[in-house]
């Protein structure tokens, strides 16, 4: 799947503008919801969070089980429901899925998606790492046991977090949390971003989504696009830039 997203950007590119209107919503916005993805758990938003924090922002990071998709859909929903006003939903990797589906709620006035899967209707982790295209890099998940994922500790850093601290990127594979095989399955069913402003990060350095998927992910989504040298964990390793687009999503007019 993800060597015809690929392939098809041409052919996308102008109409994803087209179905996608800019949609009106509130400047300043206060709220942000940040989400995690697989194999790790909020724990990395820490540098995001203290970034927001000074600048005034109410942050929530919601702690996704990562079992199913529906479940940590429930869970971020939560979140939304304990805030007081409109939301900037941000979500990292398979995070992307999950604000995809979750973002549709009311509160939620735009998506931003950090190195993210941003799915269509019907579309999985799964379905969009089908058929990978020739020569992309291959995450070093080990077979599933008793129904989770893990990634090889001993090839974390490279896949994961290359230009993460050695000892930041040590213990984020030590400490990774078990990413059910179930949830890569969950497919969504109506994408928030046809719905809500959206905003991409695009990791030019990522070896676990490629790049060239991230950008027509965003292309299609007709997202506000922003790239940078960074790894899959982008998030960690350089919170200036993603807190710098998530503020321009919360101030955007």
């Amino acid at each position: 799947m993800i060597k015809s997203l690929i392939t098809a950007a041409a052919v996308l590119g102008l109409a994803a503008t087209a179905l996608n209107p800019v949609h009106a919503q509130p400047a300043s916005i206060r709220n942000i919801v940040l989400v995690h993805g697989g194999f790790v758990d909020g724990s990395g938003w820490q540098g995001v969070y203290a970034l927001l924090k000074k600048k005034g922002y109410n942050v929530s990071i919601v702690q996704n089980p990562t079992l199913a998709l529906a479940d940590d859909v429930a869970v971020t929903k939560r979140t939304l429901a304990q805030q007081d006003g409109p939301v900037v939903l941000v979500g990292h990797s398979y995070g992307g899925v999950i604000v995809s589906e979750a973002g549709t709620d009311e509160k939620v006035k735009a998506v931003v998606y950090i190195a993210a899967f941003a799915p269509d209707k019907g579309e999985s982790v799964s379905s969009l790492i089908a058929n990978p295209p020739a020569g992309a890099p291959v995450p070093p998940i080990l077979p599933p046991a008793d129904g989770f994922l893990f990634l090889d500790k001993a090839k974390f850093a490279a896949s994961f977090a290359a230009d993460v601290d050695p000892e930041t990127a040590s213990f984020m594979a030590d400490s990774q949390v078990p990413w059910g095989v179930e949830a890569l399955s969950g497919a969504v069913t109506a994408p928030a971003w046809k719905s809500k402003p959206s905003y991409y990060l695009v990791a030019a350095d990522d070896r676990m989504i490629p790049p060239p998927a991230q950008r027509m992910m965003a292309q299609r989504a007709g997202s506000t696009v922003v790239e940078t040298p960074g790894s899959h964990a982008v998030y960690v390793s350089k919170p200036e830039v993603v807190a710098a687009l998530i503020e321009q999503a919360a101030t955007a007019k």
